[in-house]
């Protein structure tokens, strides 16, 4: 045979290019048909349990890269977990109801809300959540997401439907739940109530006027005899708003307890604010500062009357602390009916809770002067209406921000209509939400803040929908006297039906099918009851998921050890999971909460069509593979916005292929190793093997300990730097004479091989929860015995390779000393051009004493720096000199060599030439002899 047959070279068979778009459903179906989930659950079923309860995504579109975010870090964590050992079940579920949906559908149909029987548009409202809950499961699938896909949770099965109903009966016999008329949050787009959790705040125009409001006589009276002053010109209250069309609801002006009022005289009329509001105002009429007539306290005023602007009526003047000197006058026009601040206050004063606008956003018809006009079209009418009757003092637009709907993105309103409320002070709500957050760990830590100040200052939760796809509130109200039936005993016959049939079954049964037999109301003795015909709000829905999820599914466990959704869930499935769970269980359904940040472009802009920046997964799976997916939502520390750009991809494309091609060249050059015969032990290999597995092993550690503490930033980061730094252009660079040139089974080749081994065996199980098809794809090609199947029926290694102090700071040394010879190298090769590789180098040097034994082993600097000639001295009028910076009184030499080449491992050698084979070199010749 040809010498050239001795060498080792490496098997280059392996499937290991990067075709990712190919390969990757390969390893899908791979997973399917041999069940690897299931036996990833069986192998650890008597193991420690980690519960991560997935928050249900809505049933409503194709994924994006926020749920494809969302979904590969839960992936992540599940798979780490059950690395580490743990029983680490996923059961992903879905949101199914709700007004996107019914919206869509009413879109699909070509039909406006009202117009079909309830059962019709909830059958195709099933219907459409049935479609993408297919689609978006097979999108999940394919990012490598492994879990019970075939028995997911969704919130409008009948068994859940049933749970919903039945936690909405606890807070109801609990005392916890009300119904009163009371402004909430309204769409008139939508027609529905909506909580806070669904109104998303946005830029806005609105108009921004003065309005002038007349002192009745009596008040005018009062006031003269008060402040002892004649008032002989028109006297006004001035308040300022940016909503007109709340003016017809006007009952009352508010007034600041703790601030002095001053009377002004502006164009000859007198005008009445809050003496810390002059100079803004004076800036905003453009006028200067005028004397101050008369200066008073408020309650001079309370319980008199002012003349509503253009209606027939008076308009009690009242005291309240929410009034600021931020904005305005200093004096709040009250609008019960249209404010949460105006209608506690005008509880306090006995006021109406006075609603003129209908559930469409429009005046009703009877009402004057606006009476059927729509709320924008109004707002024109009554500034027409202030000029002409003279009360309009100045009118100007103001951008700001301002509620719109979370679905029709339209602006919304507060409007007062009778409502369903979870009380957050009943039975100390949210005192004990907030204390319970003592029990929570918040990754990142600022998470508990955002929770616990939306907790502190939010308003009784509006749990009433007026749309029909959802759960029903069910509830039973007295024909007679209007009492509603509270005991649970009242609703076991109906929550058994849901349980079986669903609740549709709500809209269809008559009451007394769904009643005990013989039922009277407590209070009056009647015996016909009415249904209540709104829904629930869906965060009520998927609030109680841990009671319909975690509590009903064996393999689970309440509470879980951890919730993981986008920071915009403080306001949504966190906040109503914890009230739902502390409101009946006294206990927060979770042990920890992780908050990751918003997708944005590479310049931190949110993703919108207008500015054509919107990059959809399916496109990159499609390009790069969904392995580049993972690998970008693991190397992005998540606790910020996680950007993305064409540029970021490019540079993750870079970072794949490293780490890939790293372990490509350990795979291929581990064909013919067997760790069973062949692996060396520890306390056996030479130093440097030594020093690069402990390294290996502190590695290891990081990668760990960066998993335990969800900072998967950090795995990818030490993945790939171990894979370039100590592998690719330290260890590797350096052996791989070794693997391909000496004898087969020689020390030195079995040595490097061991190493080798070690890292990949790590490498390929530290590397499955992030990329998880790739080190799948390296498994099943490991050329030696493998324990398991699937790398996820494997663990995390344990390694503890320790070296002394002395060896450490050894290779400390050896190191630093290798990159300054590199240095000089670099410059002969790439600058000097003295030489075309380090093979072909002499390199002479100059070293301060306490380097003189460590640069001694001629051999050693030779193999190690890969030159053909290395020792002392100083060389004149030939090559390059570098002087070191880091290494004072360290000068390097460095010229090309005369020795010939050896044509098997290109080394040059002194002795090529002299030989019997002239073309190699002495080790070579040795190994090729050996082989005949």
């Amino acid at each position: 045979m040809d010498w050239k047959d001795t060498l080792n070279l490496p098997r280059t068979d392996f499937p290991m290019k990067a075709n990712l778009t190919e390969r990757e459903p390969e390893f899908l179906r791979f997973w399917e048909e041999n069940s690897i989930y299931n036996k990833m659950l069986e192998k650890r079923q008597k193991s420690p349990s980690f519960i991560l309860h997935d928050g249900p995504p809505y049933a409503n579109g194709h994924i994006h890269l926020g749920t494809a975010l969302n979904k590969i870090l839960k992936d992540i964590i599940i798979k780490s977990k059950t690395l580490f050992g743990f029983y680490a079940p996923y059961v992903p579920g879905w949101d199914c109801h709700g007004l996107p949906i019914e919206i869509n559908v009413e879109k699909e149909l070509k039909v406006k809300r009202g117009e079909l029987p309830p059962l019709t548009i909830r059958e195709a409202c099933r219907r459409y959540a049935e479609r993408f809950i297919n689609i978006q499961r097979e999108e999940f699938k394919r990012l490598g997401v492994l879990g019970k896909w075939e028995v997911p949770y969704l919130t409008m099965s009948p068994e859940y439907e049933a749970v919903i109903a039945r936690e909405f009966l606890r807070f109801l016999e609990s005392g916890q739940v009300y119904r009163r008329k009371k402004p909430v949050f309204w769409c008139p787009t939508c027609v529905t109530a909506l909580a806070e959790a669904e109104v998303e705040y946005e830029p806005h125009t609105s108009p921004s006027i003065f309005v002038k409001f007349p002192l009745t006589d009596e008040t005018k009276t009062t006031l003269e005899k008060k402040l002892g002053l004649k008032i002989d010109k028109p006297l006004y209250i001035l308040i300022w708003t940016t909503t007109p069309w709340t003016l017809p609801a006007n009952l009352a002006l508010a007034f600041n307890p703790d601030f002095d009022y001053i009377i002004i005289e502006i164009k000859g009329e007198l005008l009445i604010l809050a003496e810390g509001r002059l100079s803004a105002l004076c800036a905003e009429l453009n006028c200067n500062l005028p004397p101050i007539l008369a200066r008073f306290r408020p309650d001079f005023l309370e319980g008199q009357k002012a003349k509503h602007p253009f209606y027939s009526r008076e308009s009690l003047i009242i005291l309240a602390d929410f009034v600021t000197l931020e904005t305005g006058t200093g004096i709040v026009h009250i609008a019960p009916g249209h404010g949460e601040e105006d209608y506690l206050v005008g509880l306090r004063y006995g006021l109406e809770v006075y609603t003129p606008v209908d559930v469409e956003g429009r005046f009703y018809k009877d009402l004057p002067l606006v009476g059927g006009l729509k709320l924008d079209e109004a707002n024109e009418v009554i500034l027409d209406e202030l000029k002409r009757k003279g009360h309009l003092l100045y009118s100007d637009k103001i951008s700001h921000s301002y509620p719109h709907c979370w679905r029709c993105k339209k602006p919304v309103i507060f409007r007062a209509e009778d409502q369903w409320f979870i009380s957050m002070t009943a039975r100390d709500l949210r005192k004990k939400a907030l204390e319970s957050l003592d029990k929570v760990r918040f990754i990142p830590a600022w998470g508990r803040n955002r929770l616990e100040s939306m907790l502190e200052r939010r308003p009784d939760w509006c749990i009433s929908r007026q749309r029909v796809w959802g759960v029903p509130i069910t509830v039973f109200k007295c024909s007679n006297c209007g009492e509603y039936l509270k005991d649970y005993r009242y609703y076991e016959k109906t929550i058994a039906l849901f349980e079986e049939k669903g609740c549709d079954l709500w809209f269809e049964t008559p009451v007394e099918r769904l009643l005990p037999e013989g039922t009277t109301c407590p209070a009056c003795g009647a015996s016909t009851f009415e249904k209540e015909k709104d829904i629930l709000d869906v965060w009520f829905d998927s609030g109680v998921s841990f009671a319909g999820v975690l509590e009903k599914r064996k393999e689970l466990k309440f509470p879980a050890q951890l919730y993981l959704e986008g920071s915009d869930q403080h306001r949504g499935w966190f906040q109503s999971s914890l009230l739902c769970s502390v409101g009946t269980r006294d206990i927060p359904p979770y042990e920890a909460i992780l908050t990751h940040g918003f997708v944005v472009d590479g310049k931190g802009r949110k993703m919108s069509k207008s500015l054509g920046n919107v990059i959809h997964p399916q496109d990159i799976i499609k390009k790069y593979g969904a392995e580049i997916l993972r690998l970008w939502v693991s190397a992005e520390d998540y606790r910020d916005d996680i950007k993305i750009s064409q540029e970021i991809l490019d540079r993750l494309v870079e970072t794949y292929r490293k780490i890939r091609n790293t372990c490509r060249f350990l795979l291929g050059n581990l064909y013919d190793f067997n760790p069973a015969s062949h692996l060396i032990p520890f306390d056996r290999l030479p130093s440097f093997e030594r020093y690069i597995l402990h390294r290996l092993s502190e590695s290891l550690k990081k990668i760990k300990r960066a998993y335990e503490n969800f900072e998967f930033h950090l795995v990818t980061y030490e993945i790939h730097r171990f894979c370039t730094v100590e592998l690719s252009s330290l260890y590797i660079d350096i052996n791989r004479d070794y693997l391909y040139c000496e004898t087969k089974d020689s020390f030195k080749r079995r040595a490097t091989q061991t190493v080798l081994y070690y890292a990949l065996d790590t490498l390929v199980k530290v590397m499955a929860p992030i990329l998880s098809f790739t080190a799948e794809e390296i498994w099943q090609f490991l050329p030696y015995p493998k324990e398991e199947k699937s790398v996820f029926l494997a663990d995390f290694p344990e390694l503890n390779f320790e070296i002394t102090e002395g060896e450490l700071k050894h290779w400390k040394e050896v190191l630093l000393l290798r990159e300054e010879f590199l240095k000089a190298l670099e410059i002969a090769r790439k600058d000097a051009k003295v030489i075309g590789s380090s093979l072909a180098a002499e390199v002479y040097y100059l070293a301060p004493g306490e380097y003189k034994e460590l640069l001694s082993n001629k051999d050693f600097w030779e193999y190690f720096l890969m030159v053909a000639n290395f020792e002392e001295g100083e060389l004149f009028n030939e090559g390059i000199a570098y002087t070191s910076e880091e290494i004072k009184g360290l000068r390097i030499f460095i010229k090309e060599t005369t020795y010939r080449k050896c044509e098997r491992c290109w080394q040059r050698r002194p002795e090529v030439g002299t030989l019997e084979n002239q073309e190699l070199c002495k080790r070579c010749f040795e190994v090729v002899n050996a082989s005949f």
